[in-house]
């Protein structure tokens, strides 16, 4: 068991980066269905009202997780001499 190799900060630093850069195209693609939703509510002149509801309260709060997601990531990527 003491024969691993410790892994490099480095390969750490690219993962959580890639974590990241995930989580913002989840988000994003999300919010971008959201919008196509309500566009071809609109296309097809359906009521809007339950695609403007949900988005309405759906957008700020996946905007909302990605602050948080990034914020910390931003965090554990920061310099750490300080610390």
């Amino acid at each position: 068991m003491s024969d691993r190799r410790a892994v490099s900060p480095r390969t750490v630093r690219v993962i959580q980066w890639a974590m990241a850069g995930g989580a913002v195209v989840f988000i994003g693609g999300i919010i971008t269905w959201i919008m196509h939703l309500i566009r071809t509510a609109w296309q097809l002149r359906d009521v809007p009202s339950a695609s403007i509801g949900i988005s309405l309260v759906a957008i700020p709060v996946f905007l909302t997780l990605l602050g948080v997601i990034l914020y910390v990531f931003w965090g554990l990527a920061g310099d750490r001499s300080g610390r």
